[in-house]
């Protein structure tokens, strides 16, 4: 069996209820390929997780953006792996760039964050990625390997993970990596997990591809051997999702 093609929709901090009621309403009219070839999990903000998750269509699922470090508590404004498991949210995003920089979340406290989701029975779509300075310089593996190291220092098992990797220049700025960009990373994490981790894990590990995917670039990018899917934006906001989720027939067909 290869890996089950991965198409994932990061809303971020946007929508309101009525805006929301219609991208749900668009995705659950659409016509995609079945859950045996692809998995589509979207990602709106903590308030509208309950109310996607009730009104969207079974076979796509939900993730929550974020969530703590450890068990809740007294930490003001986050939301526990605990509370996510409890309203059956089966999915959760850690370690977006956006809360790297923004927020300066580290790569270790990242990779708590992983292990502790997945002793919670979360899966987690994990993210790394290099800025527009890294690659320049020559350090994209350097620094994306570095990244995924604090993840594999802290995971046993990585049946319920996803790696998203996510250049930051290529993150809501229009650039997207080039299918060969894409390509060349995907396979150099690849060989990483299969060196540092094994090469079970690395056979068998969704790698996926965020950064201004959209309907227009998808297939190109899915045709790439290593690339097992997409983490998507801004895009995942508009019907063009429905063309990116189709996507996955291009690695059906391959």
């Amino acid at each position: 069996m290869g890996r089950k093609f991965f198409v994932g929709g990061n809303w971020k901090c946007n929508g309101t209820g009525e805006e929301v009621k219609k991208i749900v309403a668009t995705l659950n009219n659409a016509e995609v390929p079945s859950p045996d070839v692809v998995d589509v999990v979207v990602s709106p903000p903590f308030v509208f997780l309950t109310s996607v998750k009730s009104s969207l269509r079974p076979e796509f699922h939900v993730a929550a953006q974020n969530c703590w470090v450890k068990k809740g508590g007294a930490f003001t404004g986050e939301v526990s792996a605990e509370m996510l498991a409890s309203l059956d949210i089966p999915w959760v995003i850690l370690g977006h760039s956006e809360r790297r920089a923004l927020l300066n979340e580290s790569n270790e406290f990242v990779g708590d964050k992983v292990a502790y989701a997945l002793s919670q029975g979360l899966k987690v779509i994990a993210c790394v990625g290099e800025t527009l300075e890294q690659r320049e310089s020559g350090s994209t593996m350097a620094v994306v390997a570095e990244q995924t190291k604090a993840i594999a220092d802290r995971v046993s098992n990585w049946a319920d993970v996803v790696l998203a990797y996510e250049p930051v220049w290529a993150i809501g700025t229009g650039k997207v990596a080039s299918p060969a960009q894409a390509q060349e990373v995907h396979a150099e994490l690849r060989a990483w997990l299969s060196k540092n981790v094994s090469a079970d894990v690395a056979s068998t590990t969704r790698i996926i591809y965020g950064g201004s995917v959209n309907g227009a670039n998808c297939n190109e990018l899915a045709g790439q051997p290593d690339v097992d899917g997409f983490l998507v934006g801004g895009a995942s906001l508009k019907p063009e999702f429905v063309d990116i989720i189709k996507s996955a027939t291009v690695k059906k067909n391959a």
